[in-house]
């Protein structure tokens, strides 16, 4: 009897001192591991864990077009997370967006593409979640997107009128490896979100699939086969670690993605991806091949003692600032140095976009275990770093795309707004415009029946 005191008691210290989660039974231990996978796998922390804050406390902001979107609590409090939600309640959250109060969630958080988990894995991710993460009872920050789109009732017809909710079902044609990488790049590790275009409600169009699209700042590329250097060696390094042998380096959301899920992803699961990606309908080719490798250019001698170059105006504006602020790392030439990447033939230099270069310049580009390349929004202005981006973009990448000072303006500030909220409220005005005109008709209807000499005076 003593012993088995104090052995509770044992147990119940543990319990307060190290603040664990709700204990799995035993048999479900395989379980809640399996769930903490697939959550990787789904990069869920990256939008519901904040940067020194417990895990999947929420609170996490969300840039969209219509506004900020912040992450929700996941943990299972039941006064401010998921504690309280049944299985099915979870699975109906996950896969069809809408919460155990029956309110609608955006597809910020990506259920579109999480439609496509199984119902095995649903319930891992549930369980992982219900007994694999310490509870905690921070209420984030609610989202307020701007009238009419803070009314998430919308939601339900934008889900009626794009929303696939059929888990994913093997090609019994391809490879057991094939489909293990479509399951995860179509459903949990959600490739479509960032790299296919949306049309003018803000669906992915299923036409364009993977053809590349904008985030509003960064652009995610064009990830169908048939890109110059993007065999099946380099896109694995380049999932696993941000890094190719073609030059490739991820920056922006893909480096988070990298740093948080696929740098922590079994191995073999990333190899399936990289098949499945690889052997995906080719992209079409272009009407016009854009240059495959870059340019041969002349050596460019480095610049004397007190920039004299600079002095007798011999350097254009862009070069001028490469320079005195790019060179010291990537060489005058872009050939790159000491480990640190070489910028001449870089993949991201022949995008149909600049973007990435002018956020590389804004924002840097910080990988979560190793010191990155730090940005230079407070030292450049917004026409400093157009010259900038655009003498990379040519020197090093022979592109003929440009950018402006107004677009480095609106990437600086998070993008641009969606014409889909300036054209909702033009129609709510003309909605109610046509509500009063009708009324004020009906009205004057009734006071003529009411009165007919008066109409025939």
């Amino acid at each position: 009897m003593l012993d088995t005191l104090r052995h509770l008691f044992l147990a119940l210290t543990l319990g307060v001192v190290c603040g664990v989660a709700m204990a799995a039974p035993p048999d479900d231990a395989a379980l809640v591991e399996r769930g903490r996978y697939l959550a990787v796998a789904g990069d869920c922390a990256a939008c519901h864990t904040q940067h020194g804050k417990a895990p999947f406390t929420g609170g996490v902001a969300l840039a969209s077009p219509l506004g900020t979107i912040y992450s929700t609590n996941i943990t299972p409090s039941r006064s401010a997370g998921i504690g309280a939600y049944s299985l099915e309640e979870f699975s109906r959250a996950v896969r069809a967006g809408v919460r155990r109060d029956g309110g609608h969630l955006y597809p910020a958080m990506p259920y579109t593409a999480y439609a496509r988990v199984t119902d095995a894995d649903t319930a891992a991710l549930y369980a992982y979640f219900m007994h694999g993460v310490q509870a905690d009872d921070t209420v984030p920050e609610p989202t307020r997107l701007p009238f009419p789109f803070n009314v998430r009732a919308s939601m339900a017809v934008w889900n009626w009128m794009f929303l696939d909710n059929q888990p994913f079902e093997p090609d019994p044609a391809r490879s057991a490896e094939w489909n293990r990488g479509a399951y995860l790049a179509q459903g949990l590790a959600h490739c479509t979100t960032c790299h296919t275009p949306r049309n003018f409600l803000m669906a992915e169009k299923p036409s364009l699939y993977l053809a590349g699209a904008s985030l509003g700042t960064w652009y995610a590329p064009d990830i169908r086969p048939g890109k110059a250097g993007w065999d099946h060696g380099n896109m694995v390094d380049y999932l696993r670690t941000g890094h190719a042998a073609n030059g490739a380096t991820a920056g922006g959301s893909m480096r988070e993605a990298i740093d948080l899920s696929f740098s922590k992803m079994a191995p073999q699961d990333i190899a399936a991806m990289a098949t499945y990606l690889g052997e995906i309908a080719p992209a079409p080719a272009a009407p016009t091949a854009a240059p495959t490798a870059a340019p041969t250019a002349a050596p460019v001698p480095p610049l004397a003692a007190g920039d004299i170059a600079e002095m007798a105006g011999t350097l254009g504006a862009g070069e001028r600032l490469y320079r005195n602020n790019c060179a010291s790392c990537h060489q005058a030439g872009g050939e790159g140095a000491r480990g640190l990447p070489a910028l001449r033939g870089h993949p991201g230099l022949r995008y149909p976009t600049a973007d990435n270069v002018a956020m590389a310049v804004l924002q840097g580009v910080w990988p979560q275990a190793h010191q990155g390349m730090p940005g230079f929004a407070t030292e450049l202005n917004d026409q400093e770093i157009a010259d900038v981006t655009n003498h990379v973009m040519t020197a090093f990448g022979g592109s003929a795309v440009r950018i402006d000072k107004g677009r480095v303006a609106s990437l600086r500030a998070g993008g641009e707004v969606s014409p889909l909220l300036l054209l909702a409220r033009i129609g709510m005005v003309a909605g109610v415009l046509a509500a009063i005109a009708l009324a004020a008709w009906s009205l004057r209807r009734r006071q003529r029946a009411r009165n007919p000499g008066a109409q025939a005076a």
